[in-house]
């Protein structure tokens, strides 16, 4: 009993600050025409906006390690999640653009423990076995607020509009930070922190390692497609190039979201059930990454099948989240979380630059009579997204072979 109380403390408080986090990551997918029509964004506008939230978030990544080594994840968490509640507020009422900036940025950065404090907290709470089923549980609670950001929330404009919509995230933000601070227990104290200056070192081993710079290019380029795209412009996506009506982009938003439900949890297990017989981590990531690379072609090249790709976007796009577990065999335990924070740097800033990107190039075309963006101006943003991916994937084919065969 008292196990599963544990259990409890730990899953529903961080389960519901990342569940927030997933919501605000993604929800100006569907948000996003009505902030056009509002306040007159044009696409690089509405590029840059959304992906101010990357860029604050990437920018805290490596301050974070050190602060949830200090800390403990229970006072970073709830700490940050008060800036996460401000910024939603601030969104809400802003006027222009530089108002919408701030409020986003600040968002990005209350967000930026919700992933990292959980899996810092269940690593000192939980035994090892339970690791891989308390992480996994933690990502289903992002899929659920991606879930919750397509046809509840294009639902939810129908009675209020998204500065609503905003507030309501705010409140979420702000019981998120108290249920977190009130319930999860302090983290147990093995000793005294480790000196700055070793903390540096540490992050030093980490970027001059060779494996490390063997994969991760292709782990950041192709979670920032992932995240650009998933988060923003597949919405847009859907109405100007498939054609769908606004319910039509929000039903199939839904169903992407369920699709990174099941491949988070898919992927894991397959890479856990495959290394069993001798296939390692690395060879799930590059199959998984390779296919969500050719569904991004097809995209390009046969936008006439938008149901099908895109789902199967929302699926293999997930695989790339296992080169950090390909990292984690890499490095000892004292190193892996400024592992996983130096590759989170990386993607979320290659996440903001392909988000603004994005919108940069499809404003190079003029808008169409209905108010929406030129077909061929996401091709080639996708396109030049795709050329940066198949680059890293060569370089990981030709220089990645010590991670297919590590013992």
């Amino acid at each position: 009993m008292a196990d599963r109380f544990l259990l409890l403390r730990l899953f529903l408080p961080f389960g519901l600050g990342y569940f927030v986090s997933y919501v605000f990551r993604t929800v100006n997918a569907v948000i996003a025409p009505n902030l056009v029509a509002d306040l007159g964004l044009t696409p690089a506008d509405l590029g840059l906006l959304t992906s101010a939230y990357f860029l604050t978030f990437a920018a805290f990544q490596l301050p974070l390690g050190m602060l949830l080594d200090r800390f403990g994840s229970r006072r970073v968490e709830a700490g940050l999640l008060l800036f996460a509640a401000f910024g939603a507020w601030l969104f809400s009422q802003a006027e222009a653009l530089s108002g919408l900036l701030v409020g986003r940025a600040l968002i990005g950065l209350g967000v930026s423990a919700c992933l990292m404090a959980a899996f810092k907290a269940f690593s000192a709470w939980l035994p090892v076995d339970r690791l891989p089923f308390a992480n996994g549980v933690q990502m289903v609670s992002g899929g659920l607020g991606a879930l919750t950001a397509t046809t509840p929330v294009e639902a939810a404009l129908k009675v209020t509009d998204w500065r609503g919509v905003f507030l309501v995230l705010a409140v979420l933000a702000l019981l998120a930070a108290l249920t977190i601070f009130l319930v999860v227990p302090d983290q147990q104290k093995t000793g005294e922190p480790e000196p700055f200056a070793a903390q540096v070192a540490g992050l030093k081993t980490v970027l001059r390692h060779p494996d490390f710079w063997k994969i991760a290019p292709w782990a950041f380029t192709g979670q920032a497609a992932y995240l650009s795209i998933q988060g923003l412009w597949s919405g847009p996506w859907l109405r100007d190039v498939a054609g769908f009506a606004r319910p039509q982009v929000a039903d199939l938003l839904f169903w992407i979201a369920a699709a990174m439900v099941v491949g988070y949890f898919g992927f894991g297990s397959l890479a856990a059930r495959l290394s069993r017989y001798g296939i390692r981590p690395a060879g799930v990531a590059a199959a998984g990454m390779g296919i969500f690379l050719l569904v991004q072609i097809l995209l390009v090249v046969m936008p006439a099948y938008p149901g099908p790709l895109w789902i199967a976007f929302g699926l293999f796009g997930t695989a790339c989240i296992l080169p950090y577990a390909v990292l984690a065999q890499v490095f000892p335990q004292q190193l892996t979380g400024r592992c996983n924070t130096s590759l989170n740097l990386l993607v979320f800033i290659c996440a903001f630059v392909a988000q603004w990107l994005i919108g940069a190039v499809i404003g190079l075309w003029p808008v169409t009579t209905e108010g929406g963006y030129q077909p061929i101006g996401y091709q080639a943003a996708f396109l030049i997204l795709i050329g940066f991916q198949l680059l890293a994937a060569c370089w990981f084919l030709v220089r990645g072979k010590s991670l297919l065969r590590r013992d």
